[in-house]
């Protein structure tokens, strides 16, 4: 049995990314779909960011011919890293 946790191989099937935005002072729905990523929620900063990191994500996967199926969990950390606003 596999530890998926540890699983750096490419996974089988479709793969999405999912963002959730928890901060929502005005109470406005938000939802954004895209290529294979899917947004709820947040205030329209925390939205803009999440949208921002998700075609990031995509631009990154284009230039190495690759689509978010054919990368590992490792390939995919690695470009989240670069792309994600970072908080001190």
């Amino acid at each position: 049995m596999r530890n998926l946790s540890e699983n750096s191989e490419p996974r089988d099937g479709k793969a999405m990314m999912l963002g959730v935005g928890l901060d929502n002072p005005d109470g406005h729905v938000r939802i954004t779909r895209g290529k294979n990523f899917h947004l709820l929620g947040g205030s329209r900063e925390t939205h803009e960011v999440m949208q921002e990191v998700a075609v990031k994500v995509n631009e990154h996967l284009d230039r190495r011919g690759k689509t978010l199926e054919q990368i590992s969990k490792d390939e995919f950390r690695e470009i989240a890293e670069k792309v994600a606003p970072h908080k001190p």
